[in-house]
């Protein structure tokens, strides 16, 4: 038992102030204790990927999955200047749908989300636990006022590297299935949360993992067969009218909570309102879907909360993309120029991104701390 005293200690400190990226720290002893415990369970289940692949009782499709997912890792760093090392490289099967699942909450007339605040990470808008049946008891108890609360999961989340001496982010059941481009886009994206994270700023955080996920997974695309591509242009099709369709719900929802010349009862009435139009909408997105269902659990549940979590990971994405076109569409320079805005201050990387994309201005409100 002695000889594992450094991995715990190690998770201790890692998890309690640095689980972040995709799945939230927050505060109290017993939160502490499942994140560390939730953690030690996945890393457990890991086993490398070699060994899964050499495994007669590994089904034919799984294996193919992981061979696929090695040429992505490689493609990561060559291609794409990712780290390299020993994330991704084992694969666990929780025997469950998430890695994790985050609770959000934003007060009834604001998509502004509470915060809550760890040392190292920073604060964030989201609380992770491993236990779905915890993450829905925490739900329960915020009772700071009129609180919109929601609870969704998460498929993978990043310890920045921290863990990659004990063997790393493992690939997981809960997106190994998805589509070639997709599978991408998250290896991508989780990858990123190594290169930069600044402690306290969920937006920059995501919107710089979402644009070089965008920007590696097209570049990924552009070498994949046809059959690849047509699947993820379905996919992503979908998305991108899903993510139109709640964009405009989220600027007007936002447009009524910012007017000074309604009341409170008023914005109620008009939030009620738009939330029926957006049901409304959504139901006539998806007759043009061929039955796919793939979103129906996040509009069931959409509120403030989710609307407000959403946004940290596009709005300033068009910033990133932009920054990235600057420096000639090379990843070694977009990542130095990433570096150098994660040193100054929120309202200056804020001015620095809506410079090179404008139509941020109008999007994306100012920098502010709900903790």
């Amino acid at each position: 038992m002695l000889r594992n005293r450094p991995l715990t200690a190690a998770l201790a400190a890692a998890l309690t102030w640095a689980l972040s990226g995709c799945a939230g720290p927050a505060s109290g002893a017993g939160y502490y204790w499942q994140s560390v415990s939730g953690h030690l369970r996945l890393m457990g289940a890991a086993r490398p990927l070699h060994d899964w692949i050499e495994d007669a009782q590994t089904p034919a499709e799984l294996r193919q999955r992981l061979q696929l997912a090695q040429r992505m890792r490689r493609f990561a760093v060559d291609a794409l200047a990712l780290p390299d090392n020993t994330s991704y490289q084992r694969y666990a099967d929780l025997q469950r749908r998430a890695a994790v699942y985050n609770v959000v909450a934003a007060p009834e007339l604001s998509l502004t989300l509470k915060q809550w605040c760890f040392p190292v990470a920073g604060c964030v808008g989201y609380r992770g636990y491993f236990n779905e049946s915890d993450a829905k008891a925490f739900a329960a108890s915020l009772s700071d006022g009129p609180m919109d609360v929601a609870v969704y999961p998460v498929l993978a989340y990043s310890t920045l590297g921290w863990m990659n001496w004990a063997g790393g982010d493992p690939l997981l059941n809960t997106f190994i299935a998805y589509p070639e481009g997709e599978l991408a886009r998250i290896l991508f994206h989780e990858l990123a949360h190594q290169v930069v994270y600044v402690a306290g700023d969920t937006a920059f955080n995501e919107s710089f993992a979402t644009a070089v996920e965008r920007l590696g997974g097209a570049r990924w695309l552009t070498q994949a067969g046809e059959k690849a591509q047509r699947e993820y242009a379905a996919f992503d099709a979908r998305r991108q009218a899903f993510r139109a369709l709640t964009r405009d719900t989220r600027e007007r929802l936002q447009a009524i909570f910012e007017d000074v010349n309604t009341t409170a009862d008023q914005k109620r009435q008009l939030k009620a309102g738009e939330m029926t139009r957006f049901h409304t909408r959504y139901a006539e997105l998806r007759q043009h879907w061929a039955g796919y269902r793939g979103y129906d659990a996040w509009v069931a549940r959409a509120n403030n909360a989710s609307f407000g979590a959403q946004a940290a990971y596009d709005d300033l994405v068009p910033g990133f993309e932009a920054l990235f076109e600057r420096e000639g569409r090379d990843f070694t320079r977009f990542y130095d120029a990433v570096r150098t805005l994660a040193s100054q201050t929120p309202e200056q990387r804020l001015a620095a991104l809506t410079d090179l994309a404008p139509a941020l201005r109008a999007a994306v409100p100012a920098p502010t701390t709900t903790p």
